[in-house]
């Protein structure tokens, strides 16, 4: 799809949206979003241009799906897939791309830290017409076979440039854990549970210098000013546990991610910032008001919030309840949790359950914020279910083969799509049946206004 567009821009000195937002030009890719979103278009530049929106679409990711992340535009959600030391495949990564793209997500973060990584992200890239996302860190480490003290600046800017050029959209960076903040670790329940942030504390602490990601920032610009990479910028210090939400730790580093943000745009670099992992129920929606008012109201992607530690197993829930509460607050995009969080590494059935989970948070904070129109499938599913519409319903449901499947563990014959009733309630106790034959009964006498007043 972008590949003309990308093309006839290919002499500009700068091809970034933010650079062609700033200079009044609204791009085929601005153009393509405000139609899906049902926006102006002149609206979305100028947000773009402001840096409360941003549309991750790096030039040699031709075949992209444009798509924006904002207050503007509706709230999108992340997928992380990715392999691992004890699992890696090609193939299990492609076969959760297509479980991403078909429930889906919005962008894909490629996490993978074992086996070829440079081979299963151009395989994830090629494959993926949605914005892929990296966290470079991961492959740093690999190609220093696992020694963190020996990550040199060269390094770290060549793997960033070879990721750019295969087409990555956005980098997730941890250029705001400074060292000066590792007196605020040591007070934490549990310290760093940020992996890239781990890995910076160790490298600081082993050369007592301060963060490379920091030390190299517009270097790190300049390669995402030339590929039009999009900056995601890690919060190392998120909160791994209740005990240590919104502590001097996080809000510190988030300070600092206000600062590069500026740096950036300075730039015409595109950025969003990370937000915190785990947070109670009564402190989200503060978070979002002090990203605002910190990153000068960049967009807020924040994983979860978790809003208790003790849900093994179900943390795609509990992070879900506090996604939705973020989103309705503010926050711009929504990184998944699968059930699989905490314990172990993700397969695609579980990224499916993520996904939904995520979907709901998403499509709820979107009906809170009074988006136009994001209610009107709410209120297609009521009317298709108060009419029986079996197959409506299946349609419209965020996932149709869990719907369908469910509702015919129990009546699987197709002569029950067209049935009054569910194996719930049967044919007798169905409150939408009762409900409709007293209108067709009584519906004049309840329209009578001295009946209702009596």
């Amino acid at each position: 799809m972008r590949k003309d567009w990308v093309e006839k821009r290919e002499s500009d000195s700068v091809r970034t949206q933010m650079y062609y937002a700033k200079k009044g030009i609204v791009t085929e890719e601005m153009e393509y979003v405000a139609k899906k979103e049902s926006i102006d278009a002149e609206f979305l530049r100028s947000e773009i241009a402001r840096g409360r929106c941003i549309i991750p679409a790096n030039v040699n990711h031709t075949h992209l799906d444009t798509m924006a992340i904002g207050m503007a535009v509706s709230c999108k959600i992340n997928a992380n897939i990715g392999s691992s030391a004890l699992a890696s495949d090609v193939s299990g990564e492609i076969e959760k791309v297509d479980v991403c793209l078909k429930y889906g997500a919005d962008t894909i973060m490629d996490l993978s830290t074992g086996g070829d990584l440079d081979m299963i992200r151009e395989a994830v890239i090629k494959h993926s017409t949605v914005p892929i996302g990296t966290v470079p860190m991961y492959q740093i480490l690999h190609d220093i076979n696992d020694k963190i003290e020996d990550l040199t600046i060269e390094m770290m800017l060549e793997i960033l440039e070879r990721q750019a050029k295969q087409g990555v959209s956005y980098f997730t960076i941890h250029a705001g854990f400074l060292l000066r903040f590792m007196p605020h670790v040591a007070k934490r329940k549990m310290g760093i549970v940020s992996r890239g942030g781990s890995l910076m504390a160790a490298w600081m602490m082993h050369h007592h210098r301060e963060n490379p990601f920091y030390e190299a920032y517009d270097q790190i610009l300049d390669i995402c000013r030339k590929y039009d990479v999009s900056l995601s910028l890690g919060d190392s210090l998120r909160p791994g546990c209740l005990a240590d939400a919104s502590d001097e730790a996080q809000l510190s580093e988030l300070k600092v991610l206000g600062e590069l943000t500026l740096r950036a745009w300075e730039k015409d670099v595109q950025v969003m910032i990370e937000g915190p992992g785990h947070v109670p129920l009564n402190q989200i929606e503060r978070n979002m008001k002090l990203e605002r008012e910190y990153c000068h109201e960049a967009p807020f992607y924040i994983l979860g919030p978790l809003v208790t530690d003790i849900a093994a197993g179900y943390d795609h829930i509990s992070s879900a309840i506090g996604a939705a509460i973020g989103g309705w607050h503010g926050a711009s995009m929504l990184c998944y949790v699968t059930p699989k969080e905490h314990l172990g590494l993700p397969n695609s059935a579980d990224v499916r359950e993520g996904i939904i989970a995520y979907k709901i948070a998403a499509h709820s904070a979107d009906i809170a914020r009074g988006r136009p129109h994001a209610r009107d499938i709410d209120d297609e599913m009521s009317d298709a279910r108060y009419t029986f519409d079996w197959n409506k319903q299946f349609e419209l449901a965020l996932d149709p083969e869990r719907a369908k499947e469910y509702h015919d563990e129990t009546l699987p014959q197709d002569v029950f799509k067209e049935a009054e009733f569910c194996s719930m309630c049967g044919p007798k106790f169905c409150s939408y049946k009762i409900t409709q034959s007293i209108v067709d009964e009584h519906g004049e006498d309840m329209k009578n206004e001295e009946l209702m007043n009596s």
